[in-house]
C-alpha cells in the first residue's frame, strides 16, 4: 500500500528533516520510500512544503505528490493556502492548532476528510524550550496513521539528535502522540 504524504512548513522549521525522518524509520521498518523537498524563495520563514512516499512494494512514481493521503501542517498561519488542495478522497489533515478539529474541517473545502489538531506549539515549548514543532507533528501522524513504528522513529531520531536533545525530541514525539484529537 502507498502513502503519500505532503508537510505543510516555512523554512527553518524542519520541514525537509522531518519528511526524511519519517523515511528513515520506514526503511528501518522494511518499506520503500521516497523523500524530498519543494522550495520557494530558499529564506528562513517562506513557505516549504516536503513530501514522503511509503510503501510496501517498490516505488515507480518520480514525481511530486499531487494528491497525498494525508497532509501535515506544522505551521498553522500556512491555514489560509489552500494546503488541502489534491487531498485524496477520504483523506487526512493534521493541524499544529489549538483549534478543535470540527472548528478546523470548517477551513477547508474538501469534503470526507478526517481532520486532527494537536497542540504542536506548546508541546515544543514545554519540552524543548523552542518552538521547533516538527517532530511533535511526526508524533501526532503516527498516532494517526502508523505508517511506521514508534520504535523505528524513536530510533532514527536519537541518531539525528544525540544525548539531550534527542530525549526531548522522543518526549514531544510521545506526547503529541498522546494529546492529537481527531473529528
Amino acid at each position: 500500500m502507498l502513502i503519500e504524504i505532503r508537510w505543510h512548513g516555512r523554512g527553518g522549521q524542519g520541514i525537509v528533516s522531518v519528511s526524511r525522518l519519517l523515511a528513515e524509520a520506514a526503511l528501518l521498518d522494511k518499506k520503500f520510500v521516497q523523500s524530498f523537498p519543494e522550495f520557494g524563495p530558499e529564506r528562513s520563514g517562506a513557505p516549504v512544503r516536503g513530501f514522503t512516499r511509503i510503501s510496501d512494494d517498490p516505488i515507480s512514481i518520480h514525481s511530486q505528490i499531487y494528491n497525498p493521503n494525508v497532509v501535515v501542517v506544522v505551521d498553522p498561519t500556512l491555514l489560509g493556502t489552500n494546503v488541502a488542495s489534491g487531498l485524496a478522497e477520504n483523506g487526512t489533515i493534521i493541524v499544529n492548532s489549538e483549534r478543535t478539529p470540527e472548528e478546523l474541517k470548517k477551513t477547508f473545502a474538501v469534503q470526507n476528510a478526517q481532520v486532527y489538531s494537536v497542540n504542536a506549539r506548546r508541546i515544543a515549548l514545554d519540552v524543548l524550550g523552542r518552538p521547533i514543532y516538527n517532530t511533535a507533528m511526526l508524533g501526532a501522524l503516527l498516532k494517526v496513521k502508523p505508517i511506521t513504528s514508534f520504535e523505528s522513529i524513536t530510533q532514527v531520531v536519537r541518531a539525528r539528535f544525540p544525548g539531550t536533545l534527542g530525549e526531548k525530541n522522543v518526549e514531544a514525539m510521545k506526547r503529541a502522540y498522546e494529546e492529537v484529537a481527531g473529528s
